[in-house]
């Protein structure tokens, strides 16, 4: 009975040992795997580390690569501001200059307005004086200074374009415009708003009335197209 006790308790003893033993290597594997895995894992957090270096330094080159092209980007607008003002300026005195040769008669000219006659009133036996009901220079520069004043940006009479410096003298049933003569009826045309044009010579107690109380026989016609040829220059 005792002897048999004691192969029993070899028996447990042994398989204890197994156990023990089994415990003991998987416990060393299981260490080793971790230690592994860890060395793995430092491995690629050196990698991750690294590629994170060089991102936060690309993104600190682009960084500042991108407030150097905002520089040069606000470098570049203001000069265009500048060239544009500076275009501005050419184009205004280009306008100008084109304003004045205009008005100096040195360029053809072409575009809608209106064109006024002015006729000697009709005969009258009864009047002394003949003078009465004749186009005189001063009712054909009424109509005129009224034209400019209205905003013409060119005025021509019988054809004939004016200049900055014109001049017109009556002699007797003719006009006389910077040396050229101009028998009535005098037509005057005149190029711009038509409308303006038009409403500027027939407001009340304006230049037609006073014509008309002249005995003057006055016509207005607005016209689509009236083209004045450049004033010829002198020799």
């Amino acid at each position: 009975m005792k002897k048999k006790l004691i192969n029993n308790n070899r028996v447990v003893l042994s398989l204890v040992g197994l156990v023990l033993g089994f415990m003991i290597a998987f416990s060393f594997r299981l260490t080793q795997d971790e230690t592994q895995g860890h060395r793995i894992s430092d491995r690629q957090w050196e990698q991750t580390l690294s590629l994170r270096n060089e991102l936060i330094e690309q993104e600190e080159k682009n960084s500042s690569l991108q407030k150097q092209l905002d520089k040069q980007q606000d470098v570049i607008s203001g000069q265009e501001k500048d060239l544009a003002k500076e275009a501005q300026v050419f184009f205004n005195l280009a306008e100008d200059t084109e304003k004045y040769r205009m008005y100096l008669g040195k360029v053809k000219v072409q575009g809608k307005g209106v064109a006024v006659k002015l006729s000697d009133g009709e005969y009258d036996p009864k009047e002394e004086n003949i003078n009465n009901y004749l186009v005189h220079e001063h009712h054909v520069f009424k109509v005129v200074n009224e034209l400019y004043i209205a905003g013409a940006s060119a005025v021509a009479i019988n054809g004939q374009r004016l200049a900055h410096n014109s001049y017109i003298i009556c002699d007797g049933p003719v006009i006389t415009v910077d040396g050229y003569q101009h028998p009535a009826p005098f037509e005057i045309t005149a190029i711009g708003d038509a409308k303006v044009l038009d409403s500027a010579l027939n407001i009340t107690g304006g230049v037609k009335d006073q014509l008309v109380n002249d005995r003057i026989i006055f016509s207005l016609e607005k016209q689509d197209d009236i083209t004045m040829e450049p004033i010829p220059e002198k020799k």
